[in-house]
């Protein structure tokens, strides 16, 4: 069964982000003081006592804003309200009760969900200030005094919290998650595909560069097993990121590609391949994650029987330093090859995460070196003595020579494509290790 979901409501600029990350004890949210930095649901395991729950950041909420981002935000809000078991508001006494709170309040109350409030930045140890006692009008009960920055209070949230919590049977144990980041520079259409793979308005969708700021997890279930998938900040330029929320979200989708076991980078096909398409595939393929180029918005392209077979073309020579990863043409918009492309995802994990052994790598390799002798250089010849697979995501290869010197960039790639001629290894990188082996040097 699912864990409880616990979300953290509120007017914009009330702290929530920075509870939140006092709460799950890691910087996951983005916090900065200005409001509207969190827009979409941000999603974090989070333990107390015994208990384990899922809790989620909100936007603030702008009860009558016309503000297209705002409205999204509240939208987004109201999506975590109707799927939480038990609902946090978020205030805050240094502004005291204010008419958004007291909206917000009321929407609260008509959801019929366990309700706990929270008056956030009460810094001080000792007595309660005077202020603290007006949140009684918002009729929720005991308030509940917190300082997410100093951590005071989040004892007794979270343990006003876990009263709460609905009864749970044991999790049965859980089948392998592949990790999903979907990555690539802005407007590309990330959101876009996480929304309808998740089948509902799971992450803000906008034609707005920029709107997704943090990383947004979203579990799906479907005949092809269960996955994670990672909405991203699009990435941009370093040097075109001034805005300080802006390089927070660079960070973050670089922890996401961290975290993750498939990158899909997208491409606009509206727009074709551009350099820093080129940087974002860079950082998947340097971490070594398994890979998929998906060109996105294939619905809107004019074309005709030979149009895809050039863009792959052109995208293989573009992309020649990640040639493993396979190509696939797609539309957010319409669906079209999504159901592949779940295929390639379970595909290239499991190529990710093979392990070959040290017998057959051996094989391979006498094979190789007797069809393409190794290089020499002033009469010392390079020797491979014998190579071996310590670990897994990406497959790592050591091999063993008496010169590692002579064993030259180009015969490493040759070994390479011997191992992927003969494994497959389709859609991840492979790492080659160079060792010396003392005691013979001719």
């Amino acid at each position: 069964m699912a864990q409880s979901v616990v979300a953290l409501v509120g007017r914009p600029n009330v702290g929530k982000s920075t509870l939140f990350n006092k709460l799950i004890g890691q910087r996951l949210s983005i916090v900065e003081d200005t409001p509207g930095v969190t827009r979409d649901r941000i999603f974090a395991r989070c333990e107390w006592s015994g208990h384990q729950f899922m809790l989620a950041d909100t936007g603030g909420i702008e009860p009558y804003s016309d503000d297209i981002i705002l409205s999204q935000m509240r939208h987004q809000a109201q999506l975590a309200i109707e799927q939480a078991d038990v609902i946090v508001l978020v205030t805050d006494i240094k502004s005291g009760v204010t008419a958004n709170d007291m909206d917000v309040a009321t929407m609260l109350q008509k959801s019929g969900k366990p309700i706990i409030l929270c008056v956030n930045k009460v810094d001080n140890v000792g007595d309660l200030p005077a202020e603290f006692y007006e949140f009684y009008n918002l009729g929720l009960g005991d308030p509940i005094a917190v300082s997410s920055v100093h951590g005071h209070g989040t004892g007794d949230l979270l343990d006003a919290i876990c009263r709460l919590l609905p009864e749970r049977q044991d999790d049965p144990e859980e089948t392998e998650v592949v990790k999903v980041a979907v990555i690539g520079k802005p407007n590309v259409g990330k959101s876009s595909l996480i929304n309808f793979i998740a089948g509902e308005e799971r992450a803000i969708v906008s034609d707005i560069a920029g709107t997704t700021r943090d990383a947004i997890d979203t579990r799906i279930n479907n005949k092809h097993g269960e996955f994670i998938l990672i909405d991203t900040a699009g990435l941009r330029r370093q040097s075109r990121v001034d805005d300080p929320i802006e390089k927070y979200s660079v960070l973050r989708a670089e922890m996401a590609v961290e975290r993750s076991d498939v990158c899909i980078v997208m491409i606009d096909a509206t727009e074709g391949f551009t350099d820093q398409d080129s940087k974002v595939a860079g950082i998947a393929h340097g971490k070594g994650k398994a890979c998929i180029i998906a060109v996105n918005k294939w619905d809107a392209v004019e074309k005709d029987g030979k149009t895809m077979d050039y863009m792959r073309k052109s995208l293989m020579q573009d992309l020649a330093f990640m040639s493993y990863a396979p190509i696939i043409f797609i539309s957010a918009k319409t669906g079209q090859r999504i159901d592949r492309l779940f295929e390639l995802i379970k595909y290239v994990s499991q190529q990710h995460a093979m392990r070959i052994s040290t017998g057959m790598l051996n094989d391979v390799l006498a094979t190789a070196t007797a069809r393409v002798q190794p290089p020499s250089d002033k009469g010392k010849r390079l020797r491979i003595f014998y190579i071996t697979q310590p670990s897994t995501k990406p497959p790592t290869f050591v091999c063993f020579v008496n010169r590692a010197e002579l064993f030259h960039f180009s015969y490493q790639r040759y070994i390479e494509n011997q191992i992927r001629e003969t494994f497959g290894l389709e859609g991840t990188p492979i790492r080659i290790i160079v060792r010396e082996r003392g005691g013979d040097t001719k």
